[in-house]
């Protein structure tokens, strides 16, 4: 397997830095997007297998971290806590945008790709699926998008918070892993407010045509199962795959320490899902 790294140029001071896992073989015509979440980075927990095992299966898989993710130059630390306090859902759903533009056009591939996959997680879910809304409104829609533990809606602080947080024009979150305190810009809730209904995940869902798959667990206490319900009632034709028991992360943590029964269950489903809509027929399945 090949493994190239890209910048991509985004702005006057941001940079999106991936990389490109490339089976062995001819170069493939499906690519799988990968999408990471809130606090999250692209080499986070399960996520770097979950691209080895996707590109297994015969895809170009693409990772990157959102500019704005906070993450150092050592991309394991969140260090860059302005550039963190600074993001916006705007932000990353441009990000994700000229991402799928690059892959669209073979610009970091080895040769233009035919369909393309998304796969985001938390609020990279929900990123994806207004990506995928606005790449379709351009004429070049995602052939195969799938969700994890997706959020269904932006609008998740309290009133008190809020008004606290135009007062004193930041907050702060606390990272579980690391046990920071990082901080968000009044400028993430102008963002929100003034873009309410471009950044409507619930509305974008609906507009979706292609064929979606929502996997949740049902004993995630980040995100609530009901948000994948509310996706599903948005757009009756996605597929909901519940995994019982399993929470945000799918009882996994980062650092990754190996897979779990919650995992294997998201990804086999997810392999099948891109088997189905990304590999053209009568290519055999390696997927389970």
């Amino acid at each position: 397997m090949i493994e190239r790294s890209f910048i991509l140029p985004f702005d006057r001071d941001r940079a999106i830095r991936g990389n490109v896992l490339i089976p062995d073989g001819p170069p493939p015509r499906s690519t799988i997007v990968a999408v990471h979440g809130f606090k999250g980075f692209k080499d986070w927990g399960f996520l770097p297998q979950v691209c080895e095992s996707l590109a297994g299966d015969g895809h170009s898989v693409v990772s990157f971290n959102f500019s704005l993710n906070g993450i150092s130059e050592d991309l394991e630390t969140l260090g860059r806590l302005e550039d963190f306090a600074r993001n916006t859902f705007s932000a990353e759903v441009g990000e994700l945008l000229r991402v799928l533009a690059e892959v669209r056009s073979g610009a970091i591939l080895p040769r233009p790709t035919r369909r393309i996959g998304l796969l985001g997680h938390s609020r990279g879910g929900g990123i994806a699926v207004l990506a995928a809304r606005d790449a379709a409104r351009e004429g070049t829609p995602v052939d195969a998008p799938v969700t994890w533990a997706s959020v269904a809606h932006f609008d998740r602080w309290s009133p008190e918070t809020q008004e606290e947080w135009r007062e004193t024009g930041r907050i702060h979150v606390m990272s579980p892993r690391t046990g920071q305190h990082l901080p968000l810009d009044v400028g993430l809730l102008d963002d929100f407010e003034a873009n309410r209904d471009r950044l409507d995940i619930e509305r974008a869902s609906s507009e979706l045509e292609t064929p979606w798959l929502v996997v949740h667990g049902d004993a995630d206490t980040s995100v609530a199962v009901d948000d994948a319900h509310r996706l599903i009632r948005a757009n009756p034709s996605a597929r909901l795959e519940i995994v019982a028991g399993a929470g945000h992360t799918f009882e996994t943590r980062h650092l990754f320490s190996g897979t779990t029964p919650a995992l294997d269950h998201a990804l086999s489903a997810t392999r099948r899902h891109f088997r189905k809509y990304l590999v053209p027929e009568g290519t055999p399945s390696v997927a389970p």
